[in-house]
């Protein structure tokens, strides 16, 4: 067999399932992280039952029923706590298996111990990739390689050089993530569970076992930066136990939601997966799901034709169409994702009295709707 070779830029969730995803088709990779110290961002995650599948195929299926913790229902309401919709998990994937919810600390550890530190280059940035595939570091140095596979998120060096594609957009959102400890006095919070405000305003609670809750909170932004002043207080009239949970929140994780509405992820020797190559929102929860799927398509394909071992690239084969086919095969699924991000988010914005109703008389059929095409193996 010959093999390209790949380097993986970034360490996140995308870039070290990746390395994992090579490492199981027989295939080496270099990994980099600019970073010089492991470090994660963010709070919790709900892995929809796709996400699930997709590290269930990365032989991860154990270990990670054993860190998370099990999401059976979704419940909205309003603000209020006046039920909105209320319906099984499994009324929205079926067959496709359960939804799960972890800490993104627990998830990026369970990646990392599948790879290995010794397989990542901390501290190694990337200054730019050029069309042949060479890369210069951030520390001037350089190395050519057959692929160069950007994971490193939505502001990808490997986008920002090699690219010259769509540029993040901003969604007119701004959102607060973090791990708080429920009220011992309230009843449990045993599902995922969204309330939902006027304007836009959403909070999201998801169990995270132990009697920890992963806590999001969303508002309606004409700037990318964080509002002057404490920001809970614009969730002050939102139910218990809201309040007692946003005490807990002064330090939340900030970030200005963006896309990347744009299905061009390939040159001849460059390719991106993830938030690299299409940020979402998170309405769908689908953001990690995609980058787990993307890997595990690239990795089958550059694995099929390393074994196929013929053209006239570097390691023996030319992968460029090898890269053709993973944004062919891609594209479509994530078009979709983007388009019912795009629609859930007008709805959120609708007048409340309407918004209300409609997920009241259509909420689970339209959730399933979302849904349905990513029930298929990616």
């Amino acid at each position: 067999m010959k093999q390209p070779r790949t380097l993986v830029v970034g360490a996140g969730i995308a870039g070290l399932a990746l390395a994992r995803a090579l490492r199981d088709q027989g295939l080496d990779a270099d990994v980099v992280e600019r970073d010089p110290d492991w470090r994660t961002t963010g709070a919790g995650l709900y892995l929809p039952a796709n996400a699930v599948r997709a590290l269930e195929r990365l032989g991860l299926g154990t270990e990670l029923a054993r860190r998370a913790h099990p999401i059976t229902r979704q419940r909205m309401l309003d603000h209020r706590g006046r039920a909105l919709a209320d319906f099984p998990v499994s009324a929205i994937w079926g067959d496709v298996g359960g939804c799960l919810a972890i800490s993104r600390a627990d998830l990026h550890d369970l990646l990392r111990s599948a790879v290995g530190d010794s397989s990542v280059r901390l501290g190694k940035g990337v200054a730019s990739v050029d069309d042949g595939g060479t890369v210069t570091f951030a520390d001037g140095s350089s190395e050519t390689y057959d692929v160069v596979v950007g994971a490193d998120g939505v502001g990808s060096a490997v986008r920002a050089t090699a690219f010259q594609g769509a540029e993040p957009r901003f969604l007119g959102q701004v959102c607060w993530r973090f791990v708080a400890r429920e009220d011992p006095a309230a009843p449990p919070i045993t599902d995922w569970t969204v309330r939902l405000g006027s304007g836009g305003r959403t909070f999201l609670t998801v169990p995270l076992g132990g009697g920890l809750l992963y806590c999001y909170a969303d508002v309606n932004s004409a700037e990318q930066v964080a509002p002057e002043g404490d920001w809970r207080a614009l969730l002050a009239d939102f139910a218990g136990p809201v309040p007692h949970l946003l005490e807990q929140g002064a330090d939340a994780y900030f970030a200005a939601l963006s896309e990347i509405d744009d299905t061009d992820w390939v040159r001849p020797h460059a390719v991106l997966v993830g938030d690299a190559a299409h940020a979402c929102s998170p309405s769908m929860a689908q953001g990690g799901a995609m980058a787990l799927e993307d890997v595990l398509v690239l990795a089958e394909l550059l694995g099929e034709a390393a074994r196929a071992g013929t053209g006239e690239g570097a390691a023996g084969t030319d992968f460029a169409p090898v890269l053709a086919a993973y944004q062919a095969r891609r594209a479509e699924r994530v078009r979709w994702v983007l388009s019912q991000n795009q629609r859930r988010d007008k709805a959120r914005n609708l007048p409340t009295p309407l918004r209300n109703l409609t997920l009241r008389f259509a909420g689970e059929r339209l959730f399933k709707a979302n849904h349905a095409p990513l029930h298929a193996e990616a």
